[in-house]
């Protein structure tokens, strides 16, 4: 590896939002056959510096060559015809379109005859695709609308295999698969670099960025830190060049007890979903009730029936005073608040200010006579966005401007302002970096000391076993085990009862 060829260079990489400067000079070496990594905090410059060498934005200065020659795509069409394809965190694919198309979306002329889209052939290679990659079960002709977000995400991959690219850039997507979704994406990162060709990977999973990747890249605040070899990685090294100091390994809660009221403040009874089948629990004031799966299990169908966000095929979802949760509706006006795991779709305007995100669920608190005062709202919002210190130019940038660590935060001050009791929280620290994760578990023991109750619906272990006083494992649409609070309590108890 030390003596590969250098395929793509970077130097002086600057861009500015505003006030805000992203990148601050950035330099970036990719070797032919490698996976880089870049590491950093949410704001410190990865998807910002990533997108432009993908053609989704252009630098404000900076020169880029490509196998030795200038390098400018114009877009993120210009760069894969050059051989750079990007796989974003967020959605990237078309609702109204089948899977078929969306792998080919850009690309439909090579089906073309005659002026006609020969449909048929289409489905025939995608289908094709889809099995190189180990992608089995997918149907090309569903429409994405009908896609769970993984799904939407392989067929992502899917998109990215059938240009064969020389460098692929992977930012932040292996948070949206489950275990076997992971697999695919590793095979197809082994496969390339077999060929010589070359990845750069964004994660926050520092043990994955360890194992996956053959140099890390740290950067912080935009500035470029150090670029760190195999042989020389260190998770303490890491999180220290991230953070620019120290970071406690555990930073989940220090105490071992199950400790809450016994006043129930919401009930699911008898509760079925599509996912769901006959499921039945309680939620304390002042409890974190945690819950783990597999991928598959109906774990995620837990907070969007406690909302009120899906039909229920029978049961019900009720608060403490015995009155039914039938819609989003009720659900607020009962002080439940959710952020769902697909925050961008579910939990925030991403075309909208910062400002309008987080006063929606609190207009009727602001209004004096339904009329809203300007002053009023700027000063609650800016009031929230700092207690929660969300990097921003202003309250007026918009959401889709801001990292992943600061779009939560944003969803966080919407319903803390709106002051919630009860919270449901679906994978809370998605790709989140270490920094935010440790001050949403804070803020998190914070709520709880207050007498907020959590439900917290987690893919992550660790996270589940740290922050919760019960812990319900779901296996297939049903409950499969119990736990409470304890010292001694480990994964592979909570694996026992998914498999």
């Amino acid at each position: 590896m030390e003596n590969a060829k250098i395929i793509l260079t970077a130097e002086n990489m600057t861009k500015s939002f505003g006030i805000t400067r992203a990148l601050k000079g950035v330099p970036l070496q990719l070797k032919s056959g490698e996976v880089l990594g870049l590491i950093g905090e949410n704001g410190s410059g990865k998807s910002t510096l990533t997108s432009i060498i993908a053609g989704i934005q252009p630098a404000d200065a900076g020169e880029i060559r490509l196998n030795g020659a200038p390098y400018g795509a114009q877009s993120s069409v210009e760069a894969c015809r050059q051989g750079i394809c990007m796989i974003l965190q967020e959605k990237a694919t078309f609702d109204h379109l089948s899977v078929a198309q969306n792998i080919f979306v850009g690309d439909e002329k090579r089906f073309g005859r005659f002026g006609i889209l020969d449909i048929k052939r289409m489905n025939r290679e995608a289908e094709d695709i889809l099995k190189s990659i180990g992608i089995t079960g997918l149907e090309v002709k569903k429409k994405i609308a009908e896609c769970s977000f993984e799904e939407g995400k392989l067929v992502e991959l899917a998109r990215a295999a059938s240009t064969d690219p020389q460098i692929l850039i992977v930012d932040e997507t292996t948070t949206a698969l489950s275990q076997n979704g992971r697999n695919i994406l590793y095979r197809m990162m082994e496969k390339m670099k077999r060929e010589n060709k070359s990845i750069i990977f964004i994660s926050h999973d520092i043990d994955e960025m360890m194992e996956k990747c053959d140099r890390l890249m740290v950067l912080r605040d935009g500035d470029y830190i150090d670029t760190i070899g195999r042989g020389d990685f260190s998770a303490a090294r890491i999180k220290k060049l991230m953070v620019g100091r120290e970071i406690a390994d555990n930073y989940y809660r220090e105490d071992h007890t199950c400790s809450y009221d016994k006043e129930v403040v919401l009930k699911l009874e008898e509760v079925s979903t599509e996912h769901l089948h006959n499921i039945n629990l309680e939620l304390h004031r002042g409890e974190i009730l945690g819950f783990s799966g597999l991928a598959d299990s109906g774990m995620h169908d837990i907070g969007k029936a406690a909302f009120g966000a899906i039909r229920l095929s029978s049961g019900r979802v009720c608060d403490k005073d015995g009155e039914t949760v039938k819609n989003p509706q009720a659900a607020m006006h009962k002080k439940i608040a959710y952020i769902g795991k697909n925050r961008d779709q579910e939990s925030l305007f991403i075309n909208s200010p910062i400002k309008d995100n987080i006063s929606v669920a609190s207009l009727k608190k602001l209004s004096k006579n339904t009329f809203i005062p300007p002053r009023k709202e700027r000063e609650f919002v800016l009031e929230w966005a700092e207690r929660l210190e969300v990097k921003m130019q202003d309250i007026d940038q918009y959401v889709m401007e801001l990292s992943g660590g600061n779009k939560q935060k944003v969803a966080l001050a919407k319903w803390l302002g709106f002051g919630a009791d009860i919270f449901i929280l679906d994978c809370p620290t998605r790709g989140i970096d270490i920094g935010v994760k440790a001050s949403i578990y804070r803020l998190m023991e914070n709520l709880k000391a207050q007498g907020k109750s959590i439900l917290l619906i987690s893919e992550e272990m660790p996270e589940v076993i740290g922050m919760s006083d019960r812990i319900i494992v779901l296996k297939d649409g049903v409950q499969s085990g119990e736990f409470e609070r304890d010292e001694t309590l480990s994964e592979h108890a909570l694996i026992n009862c998914m498999v």
